[in-house]
């Protein structure tokens, strides 16, 4: 899928702005979200008639960033970045002597864990996808939403990576996914197993019969053979359809639960089937970092959420390494 079509910026920081996103998607990076916080404030600059670079000062940062109503702390901290980069940036380029941003970040409460759907509740979810009715504009939405739920869960995908599956890229024969130009614009292959093979011709099939042979370039998820299922409504309907039926307990410090947390979810479960299995997980970080799509092990660290779970297999581990029959063989 090609990059979105952005309008051209119009303030006196258009060349800057558009050079930094040039040479940032040059080495990989997408920059989407870079890119809209960076409209907002090239919008603010053309509303308030800023016409030279030496008016952007600290005051007028200020009030931009204020203008913004971000509650969230976290929100405004990131807002503040990718601006705060931009001027770092054009100091580097020696365009600026030094950055006229002085603005510091909001402090942040603890940052929540997030919330981890346990095997049992992932099926009871793949069931009640299974069973959401056709919708006028939406044929055959019970299977196609459950082979997108099994998608995310299984294989701990992205759901942008979800949505934009084209018939060419999911390999029946090979049982395996070709993921393109995702996060870091990198494609990687994806293997899957049997159960989510035969899931997945289930859906090709009924696909077929309602759609009729697809070109290599059709979407997989889609509703009309044309145009795929964006990511807003796989949110929307595991938000307002599969959450409610689901009940899932509040648990103090975790987050509301959202569709991301398949992912989350996906990668702790496959650490701590590798301490059962007594597999040494910091051997193979560098294996499920590749079937994430990462840039590399240290990416990963952040879906590895430390659970009860986890902590004992952990120390049963270290228990193990540090028995005393052990040392005394040392």
């Amino acid at each position: 899928m090609s990059r979105p079509v952005w309008q051209r910026f119009e303030s006196v920081l258009a060349d800057p702005i558009t050079r930094y996103l040039a040479a940032k998607r040059s080495v990989g990076c997408r920059f989407n979200t870079e890119d809209r916080a960076l409209r907002l404030l090239d919008r603010y600059l053309v509303e308030q008639r800023v016409a030279r670079i030496v008016d952007v000062t600290a005051g007028c940062l200020e009030v931009f960033l204020a203008s913004r109503p971000r509650t969230n702390a976290r929100s405004y901290n990131n807002l503040l970045g990718d601006v705060r980069r931009l001027f770092e940036w054009m100091v580097d380029q020696q365009e600026l002597a030094s950055s006229p941003l002085t603005t510091r970040t909001r402090p942040q409460a603890a940052r929540q864990l997030p919330y981890l759907y346990d095997p049992a509740t992932i099926r009871r979810m793949l069931e009640y996808a299974a069973e959401l009715p056709d919708g006028t504009r939406a044929p055959q939405r019970g299977p196609t939403y459950a082979t997108i739920f099994a998608l995310l869960a299984g294989l701990g995908l992205r759901i942008g990576e979800v949505s934009r599956l084209q018939c060419g890229d999911v390999d029946l024969e090979r049982e395996v996914l070709l993921v393109r130009n995702s996060k870091f614009g990198k494609s990687r292959l994806v293997p899957f197993g049997p159960r989510l093979a035969a899931r997945l011709r289930a859906y090709a099939g009924l696909r077929e019969q309602r759609l009729g042979a697809p070109t290599p370039e059709a979407p997989f998820f889609t509703w009309n053979g044309r145009s795929t299922i964006v990511t807003n409504s796989i949110r929307n309907a595991f938000r307002d359809h599969l959450l409610p039926r689901l009940a899932l307990p509040a648990l103090p410090g975790t987050r509301h639960p959202c569709v991301h947390g398949l992912r989350h979810a996906f990668a702790v479960r496959t650490l701590l089937r590798w301490y059962r299995d007594g597999i040494d997980p910091q051997a193979r970080l560098n294996h499920l970092s590749t079937f994430l799509g990462h840039v590399g092990p240290h990416s990963t660290a952040v879906y590895l959420t430390i659970t009860s779970e986890l902590l004992e297999a952990a120390n049963q581990r270290f228990e193990a390494f540090a028995s005393p029959s052990r040392c005394s063989h040392e």
